[in-house]
């Protein structure tokens, strides 16, 4: 079919419609490894057209076609790089054009050429660049549209030497010369403060700030630049945007902010953050001096359950030490929890197990970050919940593991707490171990949530579940 109408309606010779569907008979792999529309046209008798003779669509993609387009006319006007490669020979790589349907594309152009190295058709390649050229059109526009504003405010200034009172920045406007031309009275209070003498008005910008803003300066920055100065404990910031007409600058403006109470803000931040963290820090030294007191206190005892009720005392001590450890030395509001159970349970372990045990502890999941309060009130519960594993699930165990997986999900977070020992039933109405306890006393009061415990039959499974807030309002409720 491809060779009866190259036949009727081009006049290349039969070997060229060889070379022709030789190359044809590969479009559609080159259409699947490409992910792109790909087309073979030949030029028509007069030159002014060209016929798409053969097209092969991604089978496996998103072509740009709805419709086939195998016999259609390909117009000069419409496709440029595809008759300029048929004309000349040459490839062409990133042209653009607009398809049969009226879609904008980009187009690789190859030459097919016979054994004379005639160009004989061209192999095409097209992919949709429809939202590239919409975006390119709206930056256009609204690059014409700043520049005519900018150039309109600039004109108001200059002939009327009116600007809104609102503006509560200094403003400097100056002319292609770099001469100021007019200063608003909040630009005035500012470089008073800075040492600048009163008149301002027809100084040229280059005298200001120790030439930083020299239009030599501005042309090298591309008509943008922007510092910071301090003199003192005042600091202003001063941005300078030039105004082009085409590529000529025509004058300028220059916006100066007083940053002073802003630096003194982020100051008075800074000594407050280093002020909290030596506060963690002294809480951390100070509970581990209790932890160390205990520990010297339990080396006495000859009784294993009085050095047992220690042992986990120890433990829920330091469980809140590593949360202000963590606080005293990064200084956040909020702390990783994930990190922190890691740490914590292994050490819990290691103290608990004896020599001849092998425990192994996994956390898994997501990473969790809570405020100080909520973080501590979760250690002190997987403190508990680490401690009980250890004191009934593997008594008679030589090789265990405790598992701890966290999921953060939109409002609430559920952590589960898994061991593979000899299984425990918990029953809150019923008293007798403090730490479980502790546990159902937390999450309920402090957390607003849930506990369930499960014997799997394989051990034992606590699962927590509790609301999480937005940033905002946790810190409120702290």
């Amino acid at each position: 079919m491809i060779a009866e109408m190259v036949k009727e309606l081009t006049s290349l010779s039969e070997d060229d419609i060889r070379i022709i569907l030789e190359v044809s008979s590969q479009l559609q792999l080159w259409a699947n490894v490409s992910q792109a529309d790909v087309f073979i046209d030949c030029l028509m008798p007069l030159k002014e057209t060209a016929l798409v003779i053969a097209e092969a669509h991604p089978q496996n993609g998103k072509s740009l076609y709805k419709w086939p387009v195998k016999g259609e006319i390909a117009l000069k006007e419409n496709e440029p790089g595809v008759f300029y490669c048929l004309q000349t020979g040459e490839s062409v790589i990133g042209s653009r054009g607009i398809s049969q349907e009226n879609v904008s594309i980009q187009q690789n152009v190859i030459a097919i050429k016979n054994s004379q190295m005639q160009t004989i058709a061209a192999l095409i390649m097209e992919t949709d660049i429809t939202d590239m050229v919409e975006q390119e059109k709206q930056v256009e526009m609204l690059m014409e549209t700043t520049e005519q504003l900018g150039e309109t405010l600039f004109q108001q200034a200059m002939t009327e030497n009116k600007i809104p009172a609102l503006i509560h920045e200094g403003l400097l406007i100056f002319n292609d010369q770099g001469l100021i031309t007019f200063a608003n009275d909040r630009a005035h209070a500012i470089l008073r403060e800075f040492g600048h003498r009163p008149l301002l008005l027809g100084t040229n910008v280059k005298k200001l700030c120790f030439g930083k803003f020299a239009m030599e300066q501005l042309e090298q920055h591309g008509g943008v630049l922007s510092d910071e100065f301090q003199r003192g404990n005042l600091y202003v910031q001063i941005k300078a945007v030039c105004i082009h007409r085409g590529y000529k600058i025509v004058g300028g403006i220059l916006l100066l902010r007083d940053l002073t109470e802003m630096k003194e803000k982020d100051r008075e931040i800074m000594i407050k953050s280093a002020v909290i963290k030596e506060i963690h820090h002294r809480v951390k030294n100070n509970l581990q001096t209790i932890a160390s007191l205990l520990r010297l206190q339990m080396r006495r005892s000859n009784s294993l359950e009085v050095e047992k009720v220690f042992r986990e005392s120890i433990n829920r001590i330091m469980s809140i030490s590593i949360i202000h450890e963590v606080l005293s030395q990064d200084g956040l509001e909020e702390v990783d929890c994930k990190e922190i159970f890691e740490y914590m349970s292994k050490g819990i372990v290691l103290s608990m197990k004896d020599q001849e045990q092998s425990i192994r502890v996994e956390v898994e999941g997501d990473t969790l970050y809570l405020n100080s309060r909520n973080a501590s009130s979760l250690a002190l519960i997987i403190n508990e919940l680490v401690q009980n594993a250890m004191n009934h699930a593997f008594q008679e165990v030589s090789i265990g593991k405790i598992q701890i997986q966290l999921k953060h999900h939109i409002d609430f977070v559920q952590i589960s707490v898994s061991d593979n020992g000899v299984g425990f039933n918990f029953d809150p109405h019923i008293g007798g171990n403090l730490g479980l306890e502790i546990c159902h006393t937390l999450v309920h009061e402090d957390l607003n949530g849930t506990i369930q415990f499960v014997n799997t039959g394989k051990g034992t499974k606590v699962t927590i579940s509790f609301p999480v807030l937005d940033g905002k309002k946790e810190h409120d409720e702290t």
